[in-house]
């Protein structure tokens, strides 16, 4: 059984590092629903690495 390895971003500050936008471009477009992968836990918002990467990848 193989492992998977979770690669959790947490925050919009580092989800806009990751995406190359300000953090109030990215929690625009978070709250917009145009980053449907990134989820809310608390007060805080969190995405997969590789789920962000391909939705952009797939958008190219």
């Amino acid at each position: 059984m193989a492992e998977e390895t979770l690669d959790l971003i947490w925050g919009t500050e580092e989800i806009a590092k990751l995406i190359g936008r300000t953090e109030r471009q990215t929690y625009h477009m978070i709250t917009s629903g145009h980053l449907p992968m990134v989820k809310r836990v608390g007060e805080r918002y969190v995405a997969s690495r590789q789920k962000l990467i391909a939705f952009f990848l797939e958008a190219a």
